[in-house]
C-alpha cells in the first residue's frame, strides 16, 4: 500500500461491507420497528461537551451532560476513555475518579501526568489539579489550586506545566491581585460582592453603554486574565486596573480565555478592545505580554481594523496566528486566518482566496494548520501548508468541531495513520455530537473499512465512511428511532444566484400521500441550516409528527462565500424574503408529496423577524410561529445592547448612517428602519400567529414580542403568546423547553394538521 500523506484529501466514498441475507432481514426488521422521536427521547440523550486528548494520544477526556426532565436540571460529568494502545477498542469509558457532578473544563498537562478541571464543589467555581497515570488512566490526589473570591474560568496550562492562565471577573478599582500581595485585592472584591448581596436596594446606575448583554446586566465587574503558579507560590492579575473585559464580552462565546502561551512559556497573546464605546465596536486587537517582567506592558501586534480573535503560537514559536476580520462594526465580516511573523513583525492573510469563514484552527507541526470552516451546510475540516499555501479538504459529512491532532498507531486492517490522525466532535442532523476519529484516505481516494462495530452503521450518511466513532453516547437510543435522512436541493433565485435548501420527510413516509409543511427560517441573519443537530430547533423532531420540514439558506447565509453573507445587510426584507419564497416554490414544484395548502412558517431571532415580515407580505401560510423576532425596527434599535449590529444592518449602500435619526425627513422608501419594519405592514396581517419571547432576552427585547402580540390582538388576528419570565434569547431550561415544543407543535397542528386536509 502506498504511504499515506497527511495532506491527502479525505475520501467521501462509502465502503459497504459484505452482508448476508440473514443480516439484511435483521436490518429490515429493525427498521420496521423503529419509531418517531419524541421530545422525551431528545431529553434522554447524553450531550457531549468539551473534549481533551492526552499528549500521548492514548486517552480521551470529555464532558457529558445528562438532563433530568422531572427535576428540571442538567448535570455535567467528566468521563475518561482509552483511545489507543492495547485493548483500547474493548475498553469502556468510565467516570473520572476525582470528578464530581458539575465539574467541567478538564485539560491534560503538557507532560500528561496531571489534569486540571473546574469545580464548584466547595462553593464558587475554582481550578482543581489532580495527578494522572498515563499507563492506567487513574486520577488521584485532587487539590483545589485557586481560592479567588471572584471565581475562576477558562483555565489553560502553560507549556512547561508550571502555571495556568484563567479568567475571572473582578472590580477594576479594587487593588490588583499580585504575587507580592495576593490578599488585599481578593478581600476587596469579596467585600464588594458581600455589600451588593446584602443591600436591600437593587437599583443600578449606568454612565455608559453595554450595560447589559444577551441575558445579564454587566455590572461593575470586568473579566481579566490571571496567572497562577501550580506549586501554589502565587497568583497575579495580568490586566491590573483595566476597565475593559479581556477577552471582550461579545467575543468570549466559545473562545475560552481567548489567549495562548508562547512555546517557551515566556509570553502570552490575548485579545482586547480598546475602543471607547464597545457597544458600537466589534474591533479587538491581539496583544502580547512578556510574562517574565511583572512591569511589562502589552504590545499590540495586529493591524486589522476589525475583530482579531483566538491567537495561537506555532510549535516552534516563529509565528502567531489568529482569526481576523477586516472591518470594524460588522460582526459578520469574513473570518480570515492571519499569520504574524514574530521576528520580522509582519503579518499577512494566509488564505486570501479562501472564501469561507475560518471558525476554528490548530497548529500541526511548525508549518501546518488544521482548520474547520462552514461550507454548503456542513462544517468541514481543511489542512493548509504554510510553505505552499495549498489548502486541502480533510473531512466532510457533518459538522466537525473541537479538533485535536494526535499521533495514533495503525489499527489492523486500516491505513497507517502516520504521522497523525484527527480526533474531533461531529454532529449531523440525525446524530447528536459524538467524538470521532477522522481517517485519512490513500492516494486513490478510497477509505479503509469503517470498523466492525455494528453501532457505527447508525451514523452512516453518504460521505461519512472516513470517520470512526470513538464514543457511543446515544447509540442504543438512536437505534430505536426513525430519523429520516436530510436531502438537499439547489434552486435559482430571481436574480440568477444559486442557493441551497434542505428537506426532511416524516418517519414512515408514504410517497402516495400529501404532507403538511413546517417551513423553518434560520436566525442570524448570518447563519445557516445544514447537517447539524440542535436541541432547540431540531429538524428531526419537527418532522416526527407527520410533517415535511423545509429549510432554505437565503441571502445572508454562511458557507457560500462572503458575497452571499453580505446580501442581507441593508436589505432585510428584500432579496432574503424573495429567496425564501422562491426556494419554497421550487420545493412545491419538485416534491409532489408536499401539500402547499397546509404550510406553516416558523422562525427565531432573524427568523422571527422574517416570520413577522412574512406575516405582512404573503398569505400563503396557514400559520406562523415568531420566536424572539424584531417587530419594530426603530424601537429595537434603542433596546438592543449591541448597537453595532443595527447600525450596520440598517444602513443604506454607501452610507455612513445606520441610526434612525440619520433618515429624519426622508421618505420611508429611503429609510431602512421603516422600509423593512414589519410593524408598518400590520394592515396586511391575517395569518394566525404564535408569539414567543423571553423576559431576559436583551438581544431582542421582550417589548418586540409584546408589540407584535398587541397588534395581532387589536387587528383581530388569531394569536397566542408564550412568555418565559426566566429565559433569554434561547429557551434552555428542560421543562420550559418541553412547554415550548408542545405549544409550537399544538399551534401548527391546530392550523395545518391532519384535520385540515382539503
Amino acid at each position: 500500500m502506498r504511504q499515506t500523506s497527511f495532506a491527502l484529501i479525505l475520501a467521501l466514498t462509502v465502503v459497504l461491507p459484505t452482508i448476508s441475507s440473514a443480516q439484511i432481514d435483521q436490518t429490515v426488521q429493525a427498521a420496521a420497528t423503529k419509531r418517531p422521536m419524541t421530545f422525551e427521547d431528545m431529553m434522554q440523550m447524553k450531550r457531549l461537551g468539551e473534549t481533551a486528548v492526552s499528549p500521548d494520544g492514548k486517552w480521551l477526556e470529555y464532558s457529558v451532560t445528562t438532563v433530568d426532565l422531572a427535576q428540571n436540571t442538567k448535570t455535567a460529568e467528566l468521563w475518561l476513555q482509552a483511545i489507543a494502545g492495547p485493548g483500547a477498542d474493548e475498553s469502556a469509558p468510565f467516570k473520572l475518579a476525582v470528578g464530581k457532578p458539575g465539574d467541567a473544563g478538564v485539560q491534560f498537562a503538557p507532560d500528561g501526568k496531571r489534569i486540571l478541571f473546574l469545580s464548584s464543589r466547595e462553593g464558587g467555581q475554582q481550578i482543581w489539579v489532580a495527578d494522572f497515570d498515563p499507563a492506567t488512566g487513574a486520577a488521584s490526589n485532587a487539590k483545589k489550586l485557586t481560592a479567588i473570591a471572584t471565581e475562576a474560568d477558562n483555565a489553560k496550562w502553560s507549556p512547561d506545566g508550571k502555571s495556568i492562565v484563567f479568567t475571572s471577573a473582578v472590580y477594576p478599582n479594587c487593588p490588583a491581585i499580585s504575587f507580592a500581595d495576593p490578599d488585599t485585592g481578593n478581600k476587596c472584591n469579596q467585600g464588594r460582592d458581600a455589600v451588593q448581596a446584602a443591600s436591600k436596594v437593587k437599583a443600578q446606575i449606568w454612565t455608559q453603554l453595554m450595560y447589559r448583554h444577551w441575558d445579564h446586566f454587566t455590572g461593575d465587574k470586568r473579566t481579566h486574565l490571571f496567572l497562577v503558579s501550580v506549586d501554589g507560590s502565587g497568583m497575579r492579575d495580568l490586566n491590573p486596573g483595566d476597565p475593559r473585559d479581556v477577552p471582550p464580552d461579545y467575543a468570549s462565546i466559545d473562545q475560552g480565555c481567548g489567549c495562548d502561551f508562547s512555546p517557551d512559556g515566556k509570553e502570552l497573546a490575548f485579545t482586547e478592545n480598546f475602543d471607547p464605546v464597545p457597544a458600537i465596536s466589534t474591533h479587538a486587537d491581539i496583544f502580547t505580554l512578556d510574562l517574565t517582567d511583572p512591569a511589562a506592558k502589552p504590545v499590540k501586534v495586529s493591524t486589522s481594523a476589525g475583530g482579531n480573535f483566538n491567537p495561537a503560537y506555532s510549535p516552534d514559536g516563529k509565528y502567531l496566528a489568529w482569526r481576523s476580520q477586516a472591518r470594524n462594526g460588522y460582526e459578520s465580516d469574513q473570518f480570515r486566518l492571519s499569520l504574524y511573523d514574530r521576528a520580522a513583525k509582519t503579518g499577512k492573510d494566509l488564505l486570501p482566496k479562501f472564501d469561507r469563514w475560518v471558525d476554528e484552527f490548530h497548529w500541526f507541526g511548525p508549518n501546518n494548520i488544521l482548520l474547520a470552516a462552514g461550507d454548503r451546510g456542513q462544517e468541514k475540516i481543511y489542512y493548509v501548508n504554510l510553505a505552499t499555501g495549498r489548502l486541502e479538504l480533510m473531512g466532510s459529512g457533518g459538522g466537525f468541531s473541537d479538533l485535536h491532532i494526535v499521533t495514533r498507531p495503525a489499527k489492523p486492517g486500516r491505513l497507517d495513520f502516520t504521522p497523525s490522525s484527527i480526533i474531533a466532535s461531529e454532529m449531523k442532523v440525525d446524530q447528536p455530537s459524538e467524538v470521532v476519529s477522522v481517517l485519512i484516505s490513500d492516494a486513490s481516494g478510497a477509505c479503509s473499512s469503517c470498523g466492525d462495530d455494528p453501532l457505527d452503521n447508525i451514523y452512516k450518511n453518504s460521505g461519512s465512511c472516513c470517520t470512526d466513532l470513538v464514543t457511543h453516547l446515544n447509540s442504543a437510543l438512536l437505534a430505536q428511532l426513525d430519523l429520516p435522512a436530510m436531502e438537499d436541493f439547489w434552486f435559482t433565485a430571481k436574480d440568477g444566484t444559486k442557493l441551497q435548501g434542505f428537506l426532511i420527510r416524516p418517519p414512515g413516509f408514504d410517497a402516495a400521500k400529501k404532507y403538511p409543511v413546517k417551513f423553518l427560517i434560520h436566525g442570524g441573519p448570518q447563519g445557516a441550516w445544514g447537517d447539524d443537530w440542535s436541541y432547540r430547533w431540531n429538524a428531526e423532531l419537527f418532522a416526527a409528527n407527520g410533517y415535511i420540514v423545509i429549510m432554505i439558506n437565503p441571502r445572508g447565509s454562511t458557507g457560500y462565500g462572503q458575497a452571499i453573507v453580505e446580501g442581507v445587510s441593508g436589505d432585510w426584507g428584500g432579496k432574503p424574503f424573495s429567496d425564501l419564497m422562491t426556494g419554497l416554490d421550487y420545493a412545491e414544484q419538485h416534491y409532489p408529496f408536499i401539500d402547499k395548502n397546509r404550510e406553516c412558517a416558523l422562525g427565531a431571532s432573524y427568523g422571527g423577524y422574517m416570520a413577522n415580515w412574512v406575516l405582512g407580505h404573503t398569505d400563503r401560510f396557514k400559520c406562523i410561529v415568531s420566536h424572539d423576532g424584531m417587530f419594530n425596527a426603530e424601537s429595537a434599535f434603542g433596546t438592543t445592547e449591541e448597537d453595532w449590529f443595527n447600525i450596520y444592518e440598517f444602513k443604506t449602500p454607501g452610507s455612513q448612517g445606520g441610526h434612525p435619526w440619520d433618515y429624519y425627513g426622508k421618505p420611508d422608501a429611503d429609510n431602512p428602519f421603516r422600509k423593512f419594519s414589519p410593524s408598518l405592514y400590520a394592515k396586511n396581517f391575517k395569518t394566525p400567529t404564535l408569539v414567543i419571547h423571553g423576559q431576559l432576552d436583551y438581544r431582542l427585547d421582550l417589548s418586540e414580542g409584546l408589540q407584535l402580540f398587541d397588534t395581532l390582538q387589536l387587528m383581530g388576528v388569531p394569536s397566542k403568546m408564550l412568555y418565559f419570565p426566566d429565559e433569554g434569547h434561547w429557551v434552555l431550561k428542560p421543562q420550559n423547553s418541553q412547554l415550548w415544543w408542545k405549544t409550537v407543535n399544538d399551534w401548527v397542528d391546530q392550523w395545518v394538521g391532519q384535520e385540515h386536509r382539503d
